[in-house]
This record gives C-alpha cells, sequence and structure tokens, in this order.
C-alpha cells in the first residue's frame, strides 16, 4: 500500500519537494533557489522563466526520490502550492507564451489609467472579488493588452503556477479558488471565475480554464511528467491551493472564527470566515480558502522580516561575530538583551508597516520616534525591541479591521514561520493582542497543508479539518501579560496617531515612503 505523500512547493523565492508519511512526518525535502529576472525595458517587472524553473522543480521532485530511496509507486499522491498572484498565460495549444511573478510591479501605467477611466470601479470589483489593483491580475493583463498585443492575442488560458505545477505533471489545466481568488477575476461567493469582471476593463472574458476545488484530483502523472520527474505514470495529482491558505490547514487553522499569523518578510493575519462578506470601506483582502465553504480576510504587514534583516546588518556586528565564534543565532543574541528592555520601549516606538489600506496602499517613510540621548534606556537593543513592537502593533491594527467588518475576533491565534521561532517576539505578540498565542512544531506548514490535500484526494484522509488537528502539534503557549497588554494599548493609540503625521509628510514629499501600490 503506498505509504508517501508528496508536497511541490513555488515560493517566491525558492521551488521545493517535501516528501511526509501518513503521519505528517517530513521525510526528506530538496529545494532549489529561483530568481525572477527584471526585463530591462520594463521597470519593476519581474519574468516568470517557465522552462528553467520547470527544471527546477522537476530535479526537486526526482531529487527527493532518489534521497529517500524509496519506490516511486509507493507516493500515493501529490499535491502542489505557491506564492499568490503570479500568473501565467498559455497560447490555445496550451504551451506558456508569458508569465509574471508575484513581485511584478510593471504595470503603474494601467493603474493609473484604470483609476482615471473608471473611477469608482475599483471598490465596485473589490466588493464582489475581495481584491484591488494592488495585488491583483487585472493590470498585468491590460499591460500585455497594452504592451505585448501579439501575446494578448495569442491567450488562450490564464492560470497561476501550483496549477502549472499540476498542467507539467499532468497535462491538466485547472485553476483552483483559494490562489485564483486573488487574481481579482473570481466572484467570491461562487468561487469562480466571473468574465463580467473582465469585461468590465476591456479584456477578454474566453481565457478562463475549468475551476476545481482543492483536494479534488486535477489528473494523473503523464508519461511526460514521469519521465520529468521520476514519479510514477498515473499517480494521482490532487488540486492544491495558495501558500497562506495551505499554510493554515498545516497549522490547523480551517474552520471559521480560527486565525494565524505567518511571520516572515511580510506577516500576514489570516481569519477564517464562513461568508463571503468583503469590507465596505475596502481595506483587507478577502480570499478564497482551500477548504470549501470557508473564506479567509487577509491583511498584510509589509517587510517586517526584511527590516530585521537590515537591522542585523547594519546594527549588530558585535552580534554577528559572537555568533560566528559560539554558533548561536544573532537574533538569539540580540533577544536576550531585548527582552531586559520593558515593554514599551520607554515610550520609543518606530514606523515601518501600516495598518492595511487595501484599496490605498502606501507606508511612511521608516522612522524611529520620542527617544532621548540617554544610552543607558536607548541603545541598540531598545531600537530591535521597537522593531518587533511595531509589528505586534500593526497585528493588532489588522485583527481591529477585521472585527469591525465581521464582529468577530478570535480567542487564540496560531503563530508560525521563522518570527514564531524568537520566543520573545512571540510573547510580546501574545502581550499586545491580550490573547494566547500557539506556536506549532511543524516547520513545513505550508507543504504539510499541501500533503494533507493531496491524501485528502486520495481517500487516505477523510476529513480536512480532523486530520489538520490530528497531525498538527502545538509546541508552545504563549500567555499574555495583561501589564505590559495595558502598556501596549496606551502604545497603540499613540502609534497611529504618530503613524498618520508620518504619512502625511510622505505624501507630501518631504520623505520618501517605504512602498506604496502601483498607480497610487
Amino acid at each position: 500500500m503506498p505509504s508517501y505523500l508528496m508536497a511541490v512547493d513555488a515560493g517566491t523565492g525558492s521551488v521545493r519537494a517535501v516528501l511526509f508519511d501518513l503521519k505528517g512526518n517530513q521525510i526528506e525535502c530538496v529545494q532549489h533557489e529561483w530568481t525572477h529576472h527584471e526585463d530591462p525595458r520594463y521597470p519593476g517587472s519581474m519574468d516568470f522563466d517557465w522552462n528553467t524553473n520547470w527544471d527546477l522543480a522537476r530535479d526537486c521532485i526526482s531529487g527527493v526520490i532518489r534521497k529517500s530511496g524509496i519506490n516511486p509507486r509507493d507516493i500515493a499522491a501529490v499535491s502542489t502550492t505557491c506564492m499568490r498572484e503570479g500568473i501565467v498565460l498559455y497560447d490555445k495549444a496550451g504551451k506558456e507564451i508569458w508569465a509574471c511573478a508575484n513581485v511584478d510591479a510593471r504595470s503603474n501605467d494601467e493603474v493609473s489609467e484604470l483609476l482615471k477611466s473608471y473611477p469608482g470601479l475599483e471598490k465596485e470589483l473589490y466588493l464582489e472579488s475581495g481584491q484591488s489593483y494592488a495585488l491583483d491580475a487585472l493590470p498585468r493583463l491590460l499591460w500585455v493588452k497594452n504592451k505585448l498585443p501579439d501575446v494578448y492575442e495569442k491567450i488562450g488560458a490564464v492560470g497561476m503556477f501550483n496549477d502549472w505545477l499540476i498542467y507539467k505533471m499532468t497535462g491538466s489545466l485547472a485553476v483552483e479558488p483559494s490562489n485564483g481568488s486573488t487574481s481579482g477575476l473570481m466572484d467570491l461567493k461562487t468561487r469562480t471565475w466571473d468574465p463580467r469582471i473582465a469585461e468590465r476593463v476591456g479584456l477578454r472574458n474566453d481565457i478562463f480554464p475549468e475551476v476545481k476545488e482543492s483536494g479534488t484530483i486535477a489528473g494523473r502523472v503523464s508519461a511526460k511528467g514521469a519521465q520529468d520527474t521520476g514519479l510514477a505514470e498515473g499517480t494521482p495529482v490532487v488540486v492544491g491551493g495558495g501558500d497562506s491558505q495551505l499554510g493554515c490547514i498545516g497549522v490547523g487553522v480551517v474552520l471559521p472564527n480560527e486565525a494565524a499569523i505567518f511571520g516572515g518578510s511580510f506577516w500576514q493575519y489570516e481569519f477564517n470566515t464562513g461568508a463571503a462578506v468583503t469590507d465596505p470601506q475596502c481595506r483587507v483582502r478577502v480570499n478564497c480558502h482551500a477548504v470549501r465553504n470557508v473564506w479567509q480576510y487577509e491583511a498584510l504587514a509589509f517587510n517586517p522580516g526584511l527590516v530585521m534583516r537590515w537591522y542585523r546588518d547594519g546594527f549588530c556586528q558585535l552580534e554577528k561575530q559572537e555568533a560566528e565564534k559560539s554558533g548561536e543565532d544573532v537574533y538569539n543574541l540580540m533577544n536576550e538583551k531585548a527582552k531586559d528592555i520593558p515593554a514599551g520601549c520607554y515610550g520609543m516606538m518606530c514606523t515601518f508597516s501600516d495598518v492595511m489600506n487595501f484599496i490605498s496602499w502606501k507606508h511612511a517613510s521608516p522612522t524611529f520616534t520620542d527617544f532621548t540621548i540617554d544610552p543607558s534606556k536607548y541603545n541598540r537593543y531598545t531600537f530591535y525591541r521597537a522593531i518587533l513592537e511595531n509589528t505586534a502593533l500593526v497585528t493588532k491594527g489588522h485583527m481591529d479591521l477585521v472585527y469591525e467588518s465581521t464582529g468577530n475576533r478570535p480567542s487564540e491565534v496560531v503563530f508560525a514561520s521563522g518570527a514564531s521561532k524568537s520566543a520573545l517576539w512571540s510573547q510580546i505578540l501574545a502581550d499586545v493582542l491580550g490573547m494566547p498565542v500557539k506556536v506549532p512544531e511543524v516547520k513545513e506548514a505550508t507543504a504539510l497543508g499541501a500533503a494533507i490535500l493531496a491524501g485528502y484526494g486520495v481517500g487516505i484522509y477523510q476529513d480536512i479539518s480532523a486530520t489538520a488537528r490530528q497531525l498538527v502539534h502545538i509546541a508552545h503557549v504563549y500567555e499574555p501579560d495583561m501589564k505590559n497588554h495595558e502598556v501596549y494599548m496606551e502604545m497603540y493609540e499613540r502609534w497611529r496617531k504618530i503613524y498618520a503625521r508620518q504619512l502625511e509628510i510622505a505624501n507630501e514629499g518631504l520623505t520618501r515612503h517605504m512602498w506604496k501600490a502601483p498607480g497610487i
């Protein structure tokens, strides 16, 4: 009897294949970094090289089989996951003709033209799709229409990267709602394409492939797929989903009113809901979950992980030297010192990421403010802790946003990805939110989510929710210090006002925005 499940994960910076046993234990993983190059003709572009990247993906798959020493026929099923928003265009013969990664930002002109020509349309489309021009596919497809008309005329289908991986393995092309909904071309309620959205912005309405829900069999590994990857011909390949949605499955956040925070380069707050309802003020993103009849409010904090890396490399040279000698992680060394700084950093705070405003999304210039020249209080550990607190305050703002839209707030939250390795950051998050923060053991939550869907699709697991709860183990629960919570609640109100002023200064052109959406 087949005893393994495989996940193939196409992330922003790398692709990997991960092999699990049926109890959710990771057996082997092979990963390759990949790069999305800018076309020098088009500033902000990030092309996706489907030929090179398929070679990397299939080498990961064959590498996992080779390193684990298993018989490929012992793999019960494969599923896929990927970065959201990246899109692939195919011609009518099914050949790739254009693709861009999720970080592509070439469509400033198209966003500006949409806002000018169709005032109010972005809000109308958001209320139907849960998406805005900041991240969805509409401006990019219009860019192809305007800048590459020959390619545009050849389009036979549009898809996402997880569907592309399945297509390469099986020859079957179908898009699923969790990632497909991030394109802005789907109706949230029906969880399928809405050609009228494309029509309203002057796009073709005949480029949409079949939609299949996550956890259904998309096809079986073809002879060509087997030759490319080393998988056994006929192996079932199950529809996967977007990385955040499958990450939620991988940490057990599958039912309405449950929530997760993923702390990486960006921080994502994901709140499950049983209704496809959007925010009347268009401030927060809404996507389909990879679990049927569940949707997710999603709020993104920009660059916390990147800000930490910047601070480490720019100001923590001594700790880096010590880490090289001792083998200790630089961040752990900083955490040991920063934990002795009192909550609130003696009144100092910083502005990096702002609370999300999806319809007009921009961030002020980074600043540290309200400190004195007393080195006993305001040193590099204080500034370091201020970054941790800033990110937790943004997350509190995101939780409030979702509460204003839904009337619901979780009683606890699961915290996963790289930032959750920091006990100090986890405790600060619990203190700011005033609720328990649960950190799971799993290190590959997104891949585990894909493996659960693979097993569900072939009948090994009977229920996605029950399986997730069975396979996910919580390593630690951080209970909030309510005295610190009071400090942070007072700090939060001041921080929101300070951030608003900093954003005004950036809007006036006196400082540079840390980031702003195309066309804003």
